[in-house]
């Protein structure tokens, strides 16, 4: 039997209606969820990514700030620029769009950013409240793969999950959510001995590789939960990490791509807007 698709798009649509009615509560409450977002250089990429936040933030009623700076600004000057968002009470989120050109630390960058105002979850502080089970921030990516996840109704506890991927940005914190919810879970990587056998192992399989359809059919669990990260551009366009056509009629739950994680993605880039705006009024 076909694989039920957990549609990223629909869901993140539920999502940001109800983030626009509690966009509008606050607004009720003087206040105005505030986004400010840095586009340093000319990457149409990221360019485009930043342009989508834009659209998104008006669409549930955040206002959207947009910093579009030349790739030889120097740091101190977007240091100097990041400080002043944080000092501003009208903004609640600050977003540095990466990657950033090479003289840039991104490292010091992105630990300027209040770990309050960090909605891309990313600052050392945001990280180890993670690890410790009480992150006031999560990074988005993650966070939207559990909510997937939780949309299919698949309880968490006592799942077998298997993360492939290590990054900072998605693996290693949605390993961490994971076992928060108390499934047992093993992380991945390009040194792991009998991929294919530890992912056949696996309730709940979330791949963040980057590599164009690795996981094939004889790799997945029948059954199983599976999430792809990947967004790997080839010639026919964008695939995922995970072959999809072949992998859709083994798993039990599957999200495509595109439609499935990236919408997320930027859904819970609102959220964790909102909901910092929200801890002003505490």
């Amino acid at each position: 039997m076909a694989a039920k698709i957990i549609d990223g798009k629909a869901l993140a649509q539920s999502i940001r209606a109800e983030l626009r009615e509690r966009a509008i509560a606050l607004q009720s409450q003087g206040i105005t969820p505030g986004l400010s977002v840095f586009l340093v250089g000319d990457d149409p990429a990221s360019a485009l990514y930043v342009r989508n936040k834009h659209k998104a933030c008006e669409s549930v009623g955040v206002i959207s700030k947009e910093y579009r700076l030349a790739a030889t600004v120097s740091q101190d000057e977007l240091i100097a620029m990041v400080r002043a968002e944080n000092a501003d009470s009208s903004v609640h989120g600050i977003l540095v769009q990466l990657p950033l050109p090479s003289h840039l630390d991104k490292k010091l960058i992105l630990e300027t950013i209040l770990p309050a105002k960090d909605v891309d979850g990313f600052h050392p502080v945001n990280m180890g409240g993670l690890l410790e089970g009480t992150p006031e921030v999560v990074a988005c990516t993650p966070k939207g793969i559990v909510k997937m996840i939780e949309s299919t109704g698949v309880t968490i506890s006592g799942t077998r999950a298997v993360v492939v991927g290590r990054s900072q940005i998605v693996g290693k914190p949605a390993a961490m959510l994971l076992l928060e919810r108390s499934a047992t879970v093993t992380v991945c990587h390009s040194k792991t001995q009998d991929l294919a056998g530890q992912c056949r192992e696996a309730d709940i399989l979330v791949v963040a590789a980057g590599r164009p359809k690795m996981i094939t059919s004889d790799m997945v669990k029948p059954g199983a939960v599976v999430i792809d990260v990947g967004t790997n551009l080839v010639d026919k366009g964008f695939v995922g990490d995970v072959d999809y056509d072949a992998v859709s009629k083994i798993a039990g739950w599957i999200s495509p791509v595109p439609g499935g994680v990236g919408p997320m993605t930027v859904a819970m880039l609102l959220e964790n807007t909102v909901e910092a705006a929200a801890r002003t009024i505490k």
